[in-house]
Order: C-alpha cells, then structure tokens, then sequence
C-alpha cells in the first residue's frame, strides 16, 4: 500500500514522515525563544539531519515570526517549510500563505479545536460551526499550497463521532494531512492507536489522506503514544529535538526515530533521518536555546552510552551488546575525545568540525571559533571534542544586540572584586568598572551598567564541559522580567568569564522575546 502526497508523491506504507517543531511548539517553551540568525542555523540543521517536514513558526504571531518563516522558506532545501495558521483565522492564513511563497516546497498547518471542553470554554462555539471553520480554513489553504494539514486541536479528548465528522470535512475541503493531536498529554498509547484505528476504519477518503500524531509529554507517555499511533496507521510523527515544547514537552525526534531503528523487528518502518547528526544538532540546540540535556535523557544525554557498574564494564568490554542496544556512532559519539593541542592549525581544526557535524558553518564563525580554540589550546595540554563543540556551538549565535568584548577581574581574600568590562551595545562600545560581592556579581553588575534593565537573575548554574580541573566551565543563567523566562549559556576556561557570556546570551534572547507577540488559542 502506499500514499499519493502533493509533497513526497508516492509514500509507502512502511515510510514515517518526520514532522520537527522545534522551531514553533517547541519555541513556545518559556524561555526557549531564538532570533533570526538562530532560527535560521538550526533549520539548516533540521534540513541535513533529513527531516521531512520542518515547522518554522506562526508568521500572524509577530513581524519577526513572520520574517523567520519567509527566510526559511527561501533559504532552506531539502525539507517541506511549513506554517501554522488557525483554521478560522483568514489573516492567519494569507500570512502563512505570503511567508511561504518562496518555498520550493510549502505546506500550511491550520488547527481548530473540536474536544467539548475547548469549544465551550474556549472557542465558545457550537460545533457546527467548528465545522464551517474546518471547510473554510482548508479552503482558503489551498489557494495557496496544494500541501495542506489540518489538526483537532485537543484531539485526543473529541468525542469520536464529532472526530470523524471533522476528519471526513478536511479531507472534502483540501486537508492533504490529518494530525489528531494529543494536546494536554491526557491520553494513553492503547487510546492513541484507537483513534487513528477508528478514522481510518470509519472516515470517508481516509485512504487518501496521511494520518499525523502530535503528543505532549505531561504523563510521561509522549513517545509511547506516538510509537503506538503509528501502530493505529498514523505514518508522520510531529516532534521535537530533544523533546522540547509547551509544558512537559513534546515527543523528542532522537529517542522515537531510534526506537523504530532498534525495533525494525517490531515496528518495520522507515526513517530518512541522517541518524548519526542526531547528537550535533542537539547539542546545537541546546546551545542556542541555553537548556542543557539531562545527562540520563535517552540517546543524546551524555551518561546514554556511559558505564560505571563493574559488572557492566565487564560485559561492555567482553561484547558491546550486552548492554548496548545501538552504537554510539549511530547516533553521533565519537569514541575517540583527544584530538586537538595548541599545535594544530586550521586544516586540522576545519577537519575535526566535519567529523563532528558542523560541516556549514560560515567563514566568520569558523574564525572567531578557531581564535578561541588557540586561546584554549594554549590553556589546556589537550582539547576534547566536547571543549570543541562549546567553542563552535557559542560562537555560531547570532549576538546582534549585546556582545562580550574583554573583561578584567581583581579579587582574593584581601579585596572586593572588581571586574573592568567592555562590551558592544547595538554596535557601540561600552567600558564599565563595578565592584560586588564575589567576581560573578562584579560580572553582572557591570553588565547592568552596561546595559541597564529590569530582569533578575532566577538561577545560575555552573557546571563543566569535561573532566579535569582545566576544563572549561559551563555556566546557566536564567533571567526573569515581566512574566518572561529566558536562559542562557556561555563556556569558557574562565569560569568568571563563562558567567558573563551566559548573562549576555540571556539578555539577547531577552530582547527577541520582548518584540513577539502570542497570539490567543496558540497551542496544538
């Protein structure tokens, strides 16, 4: 059995289409939001890492939610852009539909919510009109794309009569993919593979349809409930990498693409995801977003592939399999962590990015990457891959407001700290000297000199990026103004230094978010 789709033409019944929304449900996530820059680096990521289907943002939310969804769709191949639109929101649609005109392939996503408790409290709306809605919404999207998706918002919550009616409605007015989302993460994996079971037993066109399962993750069963609507015939997953999104979170990419890997004996489908890009471009995000991974989060954490039993050990060594059921190669981990010394030029330097899959970054990243990394070398006897994948995954943000010039600290057991700072403020050079009560709140006082504002510091976090006490610190700052959470990252040998980063990477992505706009009902 196979699909005819608009985007991908024939589709077998044994291929999963990988939806990522990383850069829409999961930039929802309080403090999660990117810039242009940001969004962009990590589409491209999305693209090569084999993705289907990339989500790029809700273009009515914002100019700029607007302008990032334009960008990537005229700047990003190899993936179907898609944008999100209400299905009873006409400007939402000519928004989405505008963004999308440079796209080589386009796709609009319009949602309504149909579960009794969203169209009472929420819409306050009679179902019938929820279903003029639907025709209308999916009309009007394929003025613009052959390539239309509609979702039951809170889905998984539809009293199944009323589902299938809304299903069997977007099919006759244009809807090209069927997603039933599991919106508040309410749902069990024997209900999802019972819903999907049901419309493609009971829906008129069903056969001509795909079928998209979309879970939140607040029981802890997003993943089980994904896996399990594929076995209901749903055949694209709707995810995030490293399960990012609204709440608890979304079903994360890395752990359901190996887990039909792993099960092929179960499962029988089929991915096109690059799966050994699946760590880069998590440590990517990561980076950008400045939310680090548990160190026990399934593939990507970094204690997934680590073993510290003696008995493990023991098996490791006599035969991986014992208890290792994928490589850490098949998902990005390179065994071999000493690789770079002060020594080594740009060839080698250039190589080593290729073997850790940061293969399109651009001349000006590679050089400020490259200066650290001799400024490092000369610091430490030897540079990890991780230490590496800091300097790299730092230095490809976008800091196109605030950045870190020098800073000069003074302090001890006899002294105050004090701490000279210079930075750049929209492109102007600012020097600040200021005292406090420690060297990292000399830092930040400063910054605050610098660039005066109202947030407050709601965490910091120091951790370090490898072992040994030359290792490069980590540092987490989350900052909290007007209802907003933001967090940032900076690494550096210097751990005073490192905490000046992250403050300034928060106090950028502070500023994104104080341009945009949520519009009301936003969710899916």
């Amino acid at each position: 059995m196979s699909f005819q789709h608009p985007s991908f033409g024939s589709v077998s019944d044994d291929r999963v289409i990988i939806f990522d929304t990383t850069l829409r449900d999961g930039e929802q996530s309080p403090g999660f939001s990117m810039n242009l820059g940001e969004k962009l680096r990590m589409a491209h990521a999305l693209a090569a890492l084999g993705v289907d289907v990339i989500e790029a943002g809700f273009p009515v939310a914002s100019e700029g939610d607007f302008e990032s969804v334009r960008q990537i769709a005229e700047n990003v191949d190899g993936s179907v852009i898609c944008a999100l639109a209400r299905s009873g929101g006409k400007r939402d649609i000519e928004a989405a539909g505008e963004a999308l005109k440079k796209a080589k392939r386009g796709r609009i996503h319009n949602f309504i919510s149909t579960s009794p408790l969203h169209m009472k409290y929420k819409l306050r709306m009679a179902p019938e009109r929820v279903l003029e809605l639907i025709a209308e919404g999916n009309k009007q999207s394929r003025q613009y794309t052959d390539d239309v998706e509609w979702s039951a918002e809170d889905g998984s919550r539809t009293e199944p009569d009323f589902l299938c009616r809304c299903v069997e409605t977007a099919i006759r007015h244009g809807a090209t993919t069927i997603n039933i989302p599991d919106t508040v993460g309410f749902a069990t994996p024997d209900e999802m593979q019972a819903i999907f079971t049901m419309l493609r037993e009971r829906v008129p066109g069903a056969d001509r349809v795909i079928f998209s399962t979309h879970n939140h993750n607040d029981l802890g069963l997003a993943v089980g409930n994904t896996l399990a609507s594929l076995e209901g015939g749903a055949r694209q997953i709707e995810c995030t990498i490293n399960g990012i999104g609204e709440r608890a979170g979304n079903a994360a990419l890395e752990e359901i693409v190996m887990a039909l890997r792993t099960r092929h004996d179960r499962y029988g489908l089929n991915t096109q995801i690059e799966t050994p890009r699946l760590l880069s471009v998590s440590r990517l995000l990561a980076a950008t977003t400045g939310f680090d991974v548990q160190p026990n989060k399934a593939i990507v954490g970094r204690n997934a592939f680590a073993h510290e039993s003696g008995i493990h050990q023991d098996g490791v060594l006599k035969h991986a399999g014992t208890y290792e059921i994928m490589t850490p190669e098949s998902v990005g981990w390179n065994s071999t962590s000493l690789v770079l010394g002060k020594h080594s030029g740009r060839a080698a330097f250039r190589d080593k990015l290729r073997a850790l899959g940061y293969e399109e970054i651009d001349d000006a990243t590679f050089a400020a990457a490259f200066k650290r990394f001799k400024e490092l070398a000369d610091q430490k006897k030897v540079v990890f891959d991780d230490d590496v994948r800091a300097l790299v995954d730092e230095e490809g943000r976008d800091h196109d407001r605030v950045e870190l010039k020098s800073l000069t600290l003074q302090g001890g057991t006899r002294h105050a700290a004090h701490v000279s700072l210079e930075m750049t403020v929209d492109g102007e050079l600012r020097q600040v000297e200021a005292e406090g009560n420690g060297p990292v709140d000399a830092a930040f006082r400063a910054i605050g000199e610098a660039f005066p504002h109202e947030a407050t510091l709601a965490l910091f976090s120091v951790g370090n990026v490898t072992e040994g006490t030359d290792a490069q610190a980590r540092t987490t700052v989350r900052l909290q103004e007007a209802g907003r959470l933001v967090d940032g990252q900076g690494s550096d040998a210097d751990t005073v230094v490192s905490a000046a980063r992250a403050y300034i990477h928060a106090l950028n992505k502070l500023l994104v978010k104080r341009e945009r706009r949520a519009p009301e009902e936003l969710t899916v």
